[in-house]
This record gives C-alpha cells, structure tokens and sequence, in this order.
C-alpha cells in the first residue's frame, strides 16, 4: 500500500510540473519582460495624456488590449523565427524551438490574444483597436518576415512598431492623436538602433549562422560601432525635447541627464576603449536607461500634477 501511495503521489507531482512547464512554456511565448516594457511606455503615455489621472477603465481596458495584441505579435514572431531560433545560441532554448510547444497550438494562442486584445481596445475606442493591430502588423510580418532578413537598416526602419505603445496609451485615454505623443514615440524609435546594435555586436556570430543580415555582419563591427555613437548622440538630442517643449519639468530634465550621461560613456567607450563583453553591458545599460527614462517622465508628470 505504500508502494502505490507513493507511485501515486509521485505520478502526481509529475503531473503538476508537466502542466506548470506548459503554462510557463506558453507565457515565454508571449515574451513577458519586453511586453512589460512596452506597458510602461504605454502607461506613461496614458497619464501624460491628461493633467491629472487617466481613467482607471481606460487604464485598465488599455494595458489589458495592448498587452495581450503584444504578446501575439511575440507569439508570430517566435512562429517565424522557428528556424534561425534553433540556430541561434541565445534562442536555441526557446518553447517552439526545443518542441515544447507545436507551431499549430502557438499560432491558436497567438490568434486568441491577438483578438482578445482587438475586442478588450474596441471597447475604449475604434482608433486604438486599430492603431494597435497595425503595429502588431508591423512587428509580426513587416519586420520579422520581410526587413529582418532583407536589410542591416531592418531595426531601424521595423523599431517604429515596438515604438508605437506611448501613443497607443495616449490614444487609449483621450481618442485621438497628439504631437506630444509622437515625441514620446521618437524617444523609443531612436533609442532602439543602439539598443540592437549592441546585441547584435555581441551576438555578431550567432547572426552570421543564422543568415541575417545584421549591421555587424554586413558592414562589420567597427561601422556598428560609430553608428551606436551617432544614434546615442541623436538620442541625448531627442530625450530633451518634452523639456524644450515644456511637457515635463525639471525632475525629468534631471534624470534625462544623468541617464543621458550614462549612455553615451558606454557607447564612446564600446567605440574607443573596447573590451570582451562591454557590448552586453552596453544592451543592459540601455534597458534600464529606456527604463529609467520613461519612469523619469512618470514621476515628473505626476509631480507637478500634485503640485
């Protein structure tokens, strides 16, 4: 009898954990940190798009849409990517890659998210279901199947889709474009060149084998180099426009700095002074710079809301 109770309970637990591995399988299909950047930029859109706080409906329907259209495009593009993923070092674990999950049951989640999504943002408004889908639209087969394998420029032309959340959010509360929202646009549209480029410096191998065409492959390391100073340099520029145009304050112009500051020594430094792994310390940094930078227009914005 103990025999059987343990067998049974042991044939239990492996249950449990086979079905805990799929849940996380399906969850890592969806990409969860990037979406959770996006979210922040989405949301950041939001309070600024009003002078006090946004409605909680539309801050709630909006990340929920928002969310679940990004984590379908991530879901597409883990589809797409299925060969050069089993190529690739960095993306060889990957659920679809390694047979966790078949191509079939992710494109079924996809499709669900993607039109869960739609319907959750058609609620708030018609603009921001549509504006959301085209940028799903964007990453999803624009970018993943078309520019990424057709030129070194495809993360600079394909960075406007993941780009998009700040006016998204913006849209969400208010129903209609805004100038100021296209600034908070071009704050992630010109950080992003720098961000991949130096990935793509220290995965330059991994992207050779896999046949795409990244800018350290066609043109080499050096030109990368100088082209991750030029958009840092173009960055600093761009960061201080919501000051110029007085959408934010002086916390933010602050923090923009001392973010600013950080950036262009790591890339100066990745230019002239280049040592094993100053490449991935460099695509960290930039995460939590467009990390610090967009908390930075949060905390500005809701500073002078209270005050």
């Amino acid at each position: 009898m103990a025999n059987k109770f343990s067998i049974s309970s042991l044939s239990s637990d492996i249950l449990i954990m086979a079905e805990t591995a799929r849940w996380c399988d399906y969850l890592e299909l969806t990409k969860p940190k990037v979406v959770a950047m996006l979210l922040l930029t989405a949301m950041v859109g939001m309070c600024l798009a009003v002078p006090t706080l946004p409605p909680v409906k539309s801050v709630l329907l909006g990340l929920l849409g928002i969310g679940m259209q990004s984590g379908a495009a991530a879901v597409f593009n883990h589809v797409i990517d299925l060969r050069i993923d089993r190529q690739m070092q960095r993306t060889s674990h990957r659920p679809l890659a390694k047979g966790r999950v078949t191509v079939n049951h992710a494109l079924a989640f996809g499709v669900m998210l993607m039109v869960a999504g739609f319907s959750v943002l058609w609620i708030l408004n018609a603009l921001v279901a549509w504006l959301t889908f085209a940028s799903l639209i964007g990453y999803a087969l624009i970018y993943t199947v078309w520019l990424k394998y057709s030129t070194p420029q495809n993360i600079v032309i394909g960075g406007l889709a993941g780009a998009m959340p700040p006016l998204l959010g913006w849209v969400a509360v208010t129903g209609h474009f805004d100038p100021d929202a296209l600034l908070l646009v071009m704050l992630v549209f010109t950080w992003t060149p720098p961000h991949f480029w130096a990935l793509a410096i220290h995965r330059q191998k991994d992207y050779a084998k896999a046949g795409v065409p990244m800018l350290p492959v066609t043109h080499g390391i050096a030109l990368t180099k100088t082209m991750i100073v030029f958009y840092t340099m173009l960055l600093v520029i761009v960061s201080l426009l919501p000051w110029l145009v007085d959408m934010n304050g002086v916390i933010y112009l602050l923090g923009s700095l001392v973010l600013n500051l950080g950036f262009v020594w790591y890339a100066l430094k990745l230019k002239f002074s280049d040592k094993k792994g100053l490449a991935r310390q460099t695509f960290k940094y930039s995460i939590w710079y467009i990390f610090g930078l967009f908390v930075a227009l949060l905390v500005d914005h809701s500073w002078y809301s209270l005050v």
